[in-house]
């Protein structure tokens, strides 16, 4: 019998109803605390020893269109705009 238990047990028996209701909380929590334990280590030791293998692509790949063997480039046409000249010892003007 764990030391929890056991404390419950002896604060029944003396009729101590707050410490028998702590000791059941302590009892709970290290059965609880100990079962968690238990998993993670089973899962920490089945974590990456498993093999996982992609899946198969489910959809084929799109046909793509032949391009054109002659492809027209168009350049919108711009309005040239003059260029205006600046000196070095004349400052800009805005």
């Amino acid at each position: 019998m764990s030391e929890q238990v056991k404390n419950f047990i002896d604060a029944l028996s003396n009729g101590n109803q707050d410490g028998a209701g702590e000791a059941f909380k302590d009892a709970l929590r290290m059965k609880v605390g100990d079962s968690l334990e238990a998993r993670r280590k089973e899962i920490a030791n089945t974590l990456f020893q498993s093999k996982l293998e992609a899946d198969p692509i489910s959809d084929p790949k799109p046909e793509v269109a032949d391009p054109s063997p002659r492809t027209e480039i168009t350049v919108p046409e711009v309005e040239a705009t003059p260029e205006v000249e600046v000196k070095a010892d004349e400052p800009e003007s805005k």
